[in-house]
């Protein structure tokens, strides 16, 4: 099955979700991140701001803010598909932009080197067990991971889980996946 089959499907599976299963499924996801040593290691977190049906990630980040942590979130760039990273201390720091996307508002944040977050929650649609994913299509994720050195984690629903998904030469796994029944921690991870 190829990648754009594949993320329907899920994307599919994921809207047949319950309100109440979506919020419950998701704390449980949290919880099992809040316990984990990269994260109890990590001062400085980068996360997305979530939008169903993607795990909910806000209870999450006042989490993080309140254990002292630095919470940076993605600004993309459209023309050039990349993505930086801004630390926001509050909601009012942020902006809808396009695709209802949620993203720090540059005069108001702090702009955070890649090489100071030392872990880095990836998104995704669709993630094997050996730790690949299948995003959302831009890349703006591939192009970031190429050349960052930190931790990575990817926050997911059982049912986004995949025997395998086809994987391309650019294609970098992340180094845990937490869904709500398991902990997955892909053997060969190199990163």
């Amino acid at each position: 099955m190829d990648k754009r089959t594949q993320r329907k499907k899920v994307l599919s599976l994921l809207q047949e979700m319950t309100t109440t299963e979506y919020k419950q499924k998701s704390a449980i996801i949290v919880d099992r991140l809040l316990e984990d040593p990269a994260f109890l290691a990590a001062q400085t977190i980068g996360i997305t701001i979530s939008a169903f049906p993607e795990v909910a990630t806000w209870d999450l980040i006042e989490k993080c803010w309140g254990r002292g942590k630095r919470v940076v979130v993605p600004k993309c760039h459209r023309v050039s598909r990349t993505l930086d990273f801004h630390a926001i201390e509050h909601k009012n720091q942020l902006e809808v932009v396009y695709m209802n996307l949620q993203e720090p508002i540059v005069s108001k944040t702090l702009y955070i080197e890649p090489k100071d977050i030392d872990l880095l929650i990836v998104p995704g649609v669709v993630f094997s067990k050996e730790g690949f994913r299948i995003g959302f299509g831009g890349g703006y994720y591939d192009r970031f991971l190429a050349s960052f050195s930190g931790a990575t984690c990817s926050l997911a629903f059982d049912c986004q889980v995949a025997e395998s998904i086809p994987v391309e030469p650019h294609d970098l796994p992340v180094q845990r996946i937490f869904t709500e029944s398991k902990i997955i921690t892909p053997k060969a991870v190199d990163r």
